[in-house]
């Protein structure tokens, strides 16, 4: 349970720590697991306020409102962005299991650091864990050329390092992508139904590929709203999408961007 307190600190989600730990680690909602586990996170997220504060990861995302044309995308997005996200986990699993080996494992690093530190010069929001897209994409600040690069980059960046031999988490770069992604299938549902802003499809997609692709419902709503301290208007279309996007993963394949990468290296799974 100490990684998920880490999650629960660093990100200031006590609920959604505990319910990561709960959904994903144990599988199981019954209550001598998610009381320990939310009292765990919780006291995890209290001390950390002393040294990191209590700020929402992604600040200054508006409070946006509800829109029917919101809860149509929900509804056919859904879906695409499960599909998606199964593609996403093969990949990850695929360059996990078949990761450079001897004398390989030296060299391919520094492969994957040249290929996306040549990338970088162009798209250098795609130097980190891809908080900074994110954070563009909640706000609606990122024009859609870009979305649409990031978006199709950002996996390929990431599971490049990985499958490199290189360590480190997915929740961020896989929340990146799902903003992007949903900036990008919003942008072109605006073209039939406009209004809605583009930040709130932004903050759709994030829940819906985190969710299908941690095939974690509970843990992407809650995470959503405790990384942002909004999205409660969003919270139908939010779960519509989830569900969905969840479900279709589920059924096709039902594997995690976690459980995926255990028969190759278990000890390196982290958020």
């Amino acid at each position: 349970m100490r990684r998920r307190r880490g999650l629960a600190t660093v990100y200031n989600v006590p609920l959604g720590g505990a319910l990561f730990t709960a959904e994903i680690l144990l599988g199981s909602m019954a209550l001598p697991v998610v009381l320990p586990a939310l009292a765990c996170a919780v006291v995890a997220t209290a001390v950390g306020w002393v040294f990191l504060g209590d700020a929402p990861t992604y600040t200054g995302v508006p409070d946006y409102p509800f829109l029917p044309a919101e809860l149509v995308w929900a509804v056919l997005a859904g879906p695409v962005i499960g599909g998606l996200a199964v593609g996403l986990v093969r990949l990850i699993g695929w360059v996990s299991h078949y990761h450079p080996r001897g004398r390989w494992a030296l060299v391919a690093p520094l492969g994957a650091t040249l290929v996306l530190g040549i990338i970088g010069i162009w798209l250098p929001q795609l130097f980190g864990n891809g908080k900074g897209i994110a954070h563009d994409a909640f706000l609606g600040a990122s024009p859609v050329s870009l979305l649409v690069a990031l978006a199709l980059l950002k996996p390929l960046v990431t599971t490049l390092c990985l499958g490199s031999g290189m360590s480190g988490g997915l929740f961020t770069p896989v929340l990146s992508t799902g903003a992007a992604l949903g900036g990008v299938l919003g942008a072109a549902w605006s073209l039939v139904w406009p209004g809605a802003p583009g930040g709130a499809y932004a903050m759709l997609g994030a829940a819906a590929l985190i969710g299908a692709a941690m095939q974690a419902p509970l843990s992407a709503l809650a995470l959503m709203i405790e990384l942002t301290h909004v999205g409660f208007g969003l919270m139908v279309p939010m779960t519509v999408a989830v569900v969905l996007a969840t479900a279709v993963a589920r059924r096709v394949d039902g594997y995690s961007i976690y459980s995926a990468r255990l028969s190759a290296a278990p000890s390196t799974i982290s958020p």
